[in-house]
C-alpha cells in the first residue's frame, strides 16, 4: 500500500473523515502532519500545495488535494488503485 501522508490540524472534522474513509479502505499508517502544532509545517503545506486549508493529503507522491477530491476519487472507484499503487 502507498506512503499516505496527511497535513491536518486537531480539530478538522474534514481531516477526520479523511482518515476515517483511508482506514476504511485499508490503510493502517498514515503521516499526520499537524501544522497547527508547527508553523513552519504549516509554511511548507502552502509552498508545496498551493493551498491553505487542511487536509491536505499525498498518496505516494501523488498529492490527491483534501476530503472533498479524497472522496470524489472513492465515488469513482480510484481510490483503492491509487492506494495500491495501481496508477
Amino acid at each position: 500500500m502507498s506512503n499516505i501522508r496527511m497535513y491536518s490540524t486537531g480539530f478538522c472534522p474534514y481531516c477526520q473523515r479523511a482518515e476515517m474513509l483511508l482506514r476504511s479502505k485499508g490503510v493502517a499508517q498514515i503521516d499526520k502532519i499537524r501544522i497547527d502544532l508547527d508553523p513552519e509545517r504549516r509554511k511548507e503545506m502552502v509552498e508545496k500545495t498551493g493551498q491553505r486549508s487542511v487536509p491536505q493529503i499525498y498518496i505516494g507522491e501523488i498529492h490527491v488535494g483534501g476530503f472533498d477530491e479524497l472522496a470524489a476519487l472513492d465515488r469513482a472507484g480510484k481510490l483503492v488503485p491509487l492506494l495500491r499503487g495501481q496508477v
